[in-house]
């Protein structure tokens, strides 16, 4: 008896197999992006600055005065 191309144990799974992987690069991309993440913020619009960044980047430029900056500091926390 010859062995054909059958439709042996591997058949009933067969529709399942896209969507693992499918499942899977959702998974990679989710703990790529997560927060924390390697690639997280890496995107423009990806994230949005806290308001304490936003604060250091604008004393960091010279818009704030010391005493503004440590007064909008304290209001933050």
């Amino acid at each position: 008896m010859m062995w054909g191309y059958g439709h042996g144990w591997g058949m009933p799974f067969f529709g399942v197999g896209p969507i693992v992987v499918l499942a899977i690069v959702a998974g990679i991309l989710y703990l790529l992006l997560r927060e924390g993440g390697p690639l997280h913020g890496r995107f423009p619009g990806a994230r949005s600055d806290s308001a304490r960044e936003i604060l250091d980047q604008r004393y960091a430029r010279g818009e704030l005065t010391k005493e503004q900056y440590d007064q909008t500091k304290r209001d933050l926390t």
